[in-house]
């Protein structure tokens, strides 16, 4: 956190929205809880459901990928007592002003605020305190830290703060570790038990899945040829002589001993070197686990990481309920279902990026970007994960920000952009760009200043990218100037 980050402040206005909640709970009014699609929002949604549920109160949860207007005008007919928005709303500020929504509204977002918070309304911002919500807290535990003051006995709701900080890649760091305010989670997911921490490979899978499907799984980093191939990495680890199995039984990543776990990473090194890519990501590969002790051994909510591609998977392709369930606690039918929807997912990433590998002609290259085109090709609820995938593959160098575009239900163009450390540390912010130019053009954009989103309305996007191009190199300009 920075120096003038403000704790302390963050933790009693955390207490205001509880007393808050409190008092409506004892009141018995209604909540509407409206939460963002990923992997993040699903965790806040169902942190929040069930922390109301707990408190035996009346509420539905809604989940979204924006908040539009007509759904704003919908939630306005039928009005609930209490309204929560989590992981998104501080985006939203001047919309939700303009109407009575309910006859209170509660914001727990970690993106930056734009607008100012409404009469009626409370937020739970780490921004308002001076703490990065891009790194240090994501909306899962910004809504974890209310619930834990309206009742003590919801820490073991931790964990699933824990994999909606994950979920927003908010372990982006040397030990691949949560910092800053989610120190907060991790020390409550241990001392309530539903939390281990250790040090290994953070490969996809890592208790639940054979080696071989487990590394061809991992797309964070992404490995080239590896990635989404489970053939070759078959080859790679029977030519390196690990072994698959143990009687009839295949091994996983657990098994394997030290000796093993170093062979099979300079096996990696080995590859990514032989097809000309950096042997650097494998760095990405070794770092701090987060293991849920009460999730059954072998199962897909086991690992922090993995339950979090789990609830990414059901936002992103369309089945948000699959994954609430999931967090709700249904381990029979739902968490069947999403490990389907998960399967399938894979699928459509590997068939983008071998779409994009034999179509060089996709990627639009600008002075700060480089823009995929997949208006016929890429599902406009895909375009943040397959953004997050490139920018872990090394493939597209780094000293551009990434960005996939297609082409949005309306007509429109819907795009999601991921900006590498070299970009932020000269000064970039993709969500203050994406917020000032989709205006411009009858749309509307916002995010952190390493990962972003917008949506705007027009025939062409050339225009709009360009003047976004130099939207981010005057951002480093101006930054180079101070």
């Amino acid at each position: 956190m920075s120096v003038d980050a403000d704790k302390n402040g963050f933790l009693k206005r955390a207490q205001q929205l509880a007393d808050a909640i409190q008092e409506h709970l004892r009141a018995g009014s209604s909540f509407l809880v409206i939460s963002h699609h990923d992997a993040d929002g699903l965790s806040s949604a169902a942190i929040l459901g069930s922390m109301l549920a707990r408190a035996e109160a009346r509420f539905t949860i809604r989940i979204v990928e924006e908040l539009r207007e007509d759904i704003l005008d919908e939630i306005q007919k039928n009005q609930p007592d209490v309204l929560i928005f989590s992981d998104i709303g501080s985006g939203y500020l001047d919309q939700i002003a303009t109407r009575q929504l309910a006859k209170q509204n509660l914001i727990m977002d970690h993106h930056p605020p734009n607008g100012h918070t409404p009469e009626n309304t409370l937020q739970l911002n780490p921004h308002e305190f001076k703490i990065d919500g891009a790194r240090l807290i994501s909306a899962a535990g910004v809504s974890y830290l209310v619930s834990r003051q309206v009742m003590p006995s919801n820490k073991d709701l931790s964990a699933l703060a824990i994999v909606g900080a994950l979920g927003d890649m908010q372990d982006k760091n040397e030990k691949r570790s949560l910092q800053g305010l989610n120190e907060l989670l991790v020390e409550d997911g241990v001392s309530s038990g539903s939390i281990r921490v250790d040090s290994d490979l953070v490969l996809y899978g890592r208790e639940t899945r054979p080696i071989h499907r487990a590394l061809a799984y991992t797309t964070t980093p992404y490995l080239p040829n590896l990635s989404g191939r489970e053939d070759n990495c078959l080859t790679l680890l029977s030519s390196n002589g690990i072994s698959l199995k143990d009687g009839e039984r295949f091994r996983t990543l657990a098994d394997l001993s030290q000796d093993e776990k170093q062979k099979l990473l300079n096996a990696i090194i080995g590859h990514l070197t032989s097809i000309g890519f950096q042997s650097n990501v494998v760095l990405d590969l070794v770092g701090t686990v987060y293991t849920l002790v009460d999730e059954a051994p072998g199962s897909a909510t086991r690992d922090g990481r993995e339950y979090s591609a789990l609830l990414n998977a059901c936002g992103r392709t369309g089945n948000p309920s699959i994954g609430i369930s999931v967090g709700l606690g249904d381990r029979k039918t739902a968490l069947q279902e999403a490990n389907e929807v998960v399967a399938n997912y894979r699928k459509t990433l590997a068939t983008y990026m071998e779409w994009l590998t034999n179509s060089p002609d996709a990627i639009q290259k600008l002075s700060a970007l480089w823009v995929v085109r997949g208006e016929s090709q890429i599902q406009p609820s895909m375009t943040g994960a397959f953004s997050s995938v490139l920018s872990s593959a090394g493939n597209l160098s780094a000293d551009h920000a990434i960005i996939v575009l297609t082409r949005a239900e309306d007509g429109g163009f819907k795009l999601s952009a991921r900006a590498p450390t070299k970009l932020l540390k000269m000064g970039v912010n993709l969500g203050a760009a994406l917020n000032t130019v989709a205006k411009k053009y009858s749309g509307f954009g916002g995010g952190h200043n390493v990962a972003a989103g917008a949506h705007v309305r027009v025939e062409d996007p050339n225009n709009f990218l360009k003047e976004l191009d130099e939207t981010l190199i005057a951002q480093m300009k101006n930054s180079a100037g101070n």
